[in-house]
């Protein structure tokens, strides 16, 4: 991918990698209730409030390697959301509120409970903020084989598709019709997740028309969606597939919606609700 220089805007990005986030054990769990509860009203981490009674600041320290990482997620994140900052008021008449990416390491206090770099990226929509441990990075190219700065993007255009659906509704929706319907719970996650691919989608296409994207650049977004499909990583850790346990959709799936977003540009075409 080519971004243009001085591409990244500062305010998208919140680094924690050199600051201590744990919770003090004198909080105990009363506190962090009420922190949590705090923090979801007010839609603010009163974790961070803690920072001086937990482990404090520390020192970072980054090889050159993940600084270049950090800034090729900052330029991704900015353009993402100038991008949504235009067709969301274009394409669905609603304003943009511009989401901000947390860069930690290991473990970090959210809105949404402690965030666990085990877990891989994740969107909180209760502080409407994604959350990323840049060694996942090293992960999906070594382990589920999607190396490559166009996958890394694709990965961060899907966590900002989830803030996308907060701020359309779709979200809620959801939860709420999991909560009408258990029994409907993953196949109404599969279905969110597919349509966060679907409008990662769509930004690409704009990078695209834009002249951001490189050779080969599409094909590797493609690739690491069908990397992280649930019948891919199924087979990789149990060696067998169970359909009715997917949670974000089959390797085909993610392909799918994603290059239909793509080939589109239009939000309408990934309402995979219907």
């Amino acid at each position: 991918m080519r971004f243009g220089p001085g591409a990244g805007d500062s305010r998208d990005i919140e680094d924690r990698r050199g600051k201590g986030r744990g919770v003090p054990a004198s909080l105990g769990i009363g506190g962090f209730v009420v922190l949590a509860v705090l923090s979801l009203i007010f839609k603010e981490n009163f974790f961070a409030l803690m920072d001086g009674g937990a482990s404090g600041e520390s020192q970072l320290t980054s090889s050159a390697e993940e600084e270049a990482l950090r800034d090729h997620v900052n330029r991704v994140t900015t353009d993402l959301q100038n991008v949504w900052e235009r067709e969301l008021p274009r394409q669905a008449k609603l304003p943009y509120k511009r989401s901000v990416v947390v860069l930690y390491r290991d473990s970090t206090p959210t809105a949404c409970g402690h965030g666990e770099a085990a877990t891989g990226p994740f969107y909180c929509p209760a502080d409407q903020k994604v959350y990323l441990d840049l060694s996942f990075f090293a992960q999906l190219s070594q382990r589920f084989g999607a190396p490559g700065d166009a996958a890394q993007a694709y990965v961060i255009a899907h966590e900002i598709g989830h803030h996308i659906q907060n701020l359309t509704g779709a979200e809620r929706r959801m939860r709420i019709e999991a909560r009408q319907n258990p029994s409907q719970k993953n196949a109404l996650s599969v279905k969110l997740e597919l349509q966060a691919d679907c409008y990662a989608g769509v930004w690409a296409k704009s990078t695209q028309e834009r002249g951001i994207l490189e050779a080969g650049d599409l094909e590797e977004a493609l690739r690491c969606a069908e990397a992280i499909g649930d019948d891919t990583l199924q087979q990789k850790s149990r060696g067998r597939v169970r359909p009715e346990t997917f949670t974000h959709g089959s390797a085909a799936e993610r392909a799918r919606w994603f290059r239909r977003g793509f080939d589109s540009g239009l939000m309408s075409v990934c309402d995979t609700f219907q």
